[in-house]
């Protein structure tokens, strides 16, 4: 079976829509965390799944402050119980992995791409 074939099997069974309450939320994120431990047809449906999830959330829990892309990623490292050297995979050295870490050094485009991609966010996040 296609990769395409097998997202459009995916999307029957699970025929996303808008997100209005909390549990459907919950659900969704369920679905989300289920779905990224799949191969490429889920995780594309994971990402459908993601921009549902953020929309119904930006509408309910409204940010009154920008975020740095510091304070993101640390929450991603956090929320994916990851330490400094688990990043080295994106920022090639210790040193840097420490610098950025403690704000000595700001995340470059090419390290917001390799996050991006490793957590499976959009780039936008670590630019508020």
């Amino acid at each position: 079976m296609t990769a395409t074939a097998a997202y459009k099997m995916l999307l029957a069974e699970t025929a996303p829509q808008a997100i209005r309450t909390e549990a459907e939320n919950d659900a969704a994120i369920r679905r989300i965390e289920e779905l990224e431990k799949g191969g490429a047809a889920e995780r594309k449906l994971a990402d459908l799944l993601t921009v549902l999830v953020e929309a119904f959330e930006e509408e309910h829990y409204p940010v009154s402050r920008r975020v740095t892309p510091l304070e993101v990623l640390k929450e991603l490292m956090e929320a994916n119980g990851l330490k400094q050297k688990d990043l080295l995979d994106v920022f090639v050295t210790p040193s840097i992995v420490s610098e950025v870490l403690s704000g000595k050094r700001n995340l470059t485009i090419q390290h917001i791409k390799k996050l991006s991609k490793r957590f499976h966010v959009s780039t936008d996040l670590f630019f508020g």
